[in-house]
């Protein structure tokens, strides 16, 4: 791993879990780090510990409601009136477990854990392309390989599964499929793009997961410590310069994802609609 000095990096749900040690290990190298999430009380302290940690000021926090469109443009549109530089964008926070809709009406998981990312990436691309060499991470998850495929009718619809297990799957593929089609759009650009398993990781993630499943689940967990190495190798990793819209497991090591994460033609149609949904030309 390189030195960050002089460098931007952006993690959404960076309070908690993997992406406060994402947060903490960037901020530890000397990156300029941006913690974007839902609170600013949950996450001032924590600001304070990765200062206090690392020895570097350079960490703050900026407003994000992933599962709230207007929070998403109200966030994106801060970051870029400040006109940073973005080196890396973490594309971290999610939900699991929990079932409803999000605000704008869609399927709360597949609203929050693929919509939301979508345009806030979207809407940062062009800042980003202009650092001239950057990385863009999708935290996904192994779960994406239980999908069956996309029942488009079903995501402005509520939750429908009781674990909402079926409908993170879906979520989780589509963070794949938007890594992949990103990666063909941003070809000779200098951006690349990673999709990543961390693990199965005891974070805050599963807390709306209903009894007796999560105890179950709790079983193969491994750490946050451990969770995050993906999402920091394929964010820093000099190996991976050259890689981009590849799907990485534990730890950053490459893996072939799912069929459907590697159709083409499904990716594509998920970028044009995502884009229609959030109000931007496909």
């Amino acid at each position: 791993m390189t030195d960050l000095a002089n460098k931007t990096f952006i993690v959404t749900g960076a309070n908690t879990g993997i992406g406060k040690i994402t947060a903490k290990e960037l901020a530890r190298r000397g990156a300029h780090v941006i913690l974007a999430c839902r609170s600013k009380s949950k996450t001032d302290p924590v600001i304070d510990e990765i200062k206090r940690d690392t020895g570097n000021d350079k960490v703050e926090f900026v407003a994000l409601d992933l599962s709230d469109l207007a929070s998403v443009r109200s966030c994106a549109n801060e970051l870029l009136a400040r006109e940073l530089p973005i080196h890396g964008l973490i594309n971290n926070g999610g939900l699991a477990g929990k079932r409803g809709l999000t605000k704008d009406g869609f399927e709360l998981a597949f609203g929050t854990n693929h919509l939301g990312h979508y345009l806030f990436t979207r809407l940062l691309l062009d800042r980003i392309k202009e650092a001239g060499t950057a990385r863009i991470v999708n935290v996904s998850s192994r779960s994406h390989y239980r999908a069956k495929g996309i029942d488009w009718s079903k995501l402005k619809r509520p939750t429908k599964t009781f674990t909402a297990v079926d409908e993170y799957s879906v979520s989780k593929l589509s963070n794949v499929l938007f890594t992949k089609e990103l990666a063909r759009r941003l070809e000779g650009t200098g951006v690349t793009t990673y999709a990543v398993h961390p693990g199965v990781v005891a974070t805050e993630i599963w807390r709306r997961v209903p009894r007796p499943f999560d105890w179950v689940i709790k079983k193969f967990m491994i750490t946050p410590e451990e969770g995050a190495q993906a999402s920091l190798v394929c964010a820093t990793s000099p190996a991976l310069a050259g890689d981009t819209g590849k799907y990485y497991d534990v730890g950053g090591k490459e893996r072939r994802p799912s069929k459907l994460a590697d159709d083409t033609e499904l990716a594509k149609t998920l970028w044009t609609r995502s884009a229609e949904w959030t109000g931007l030309p496909a």
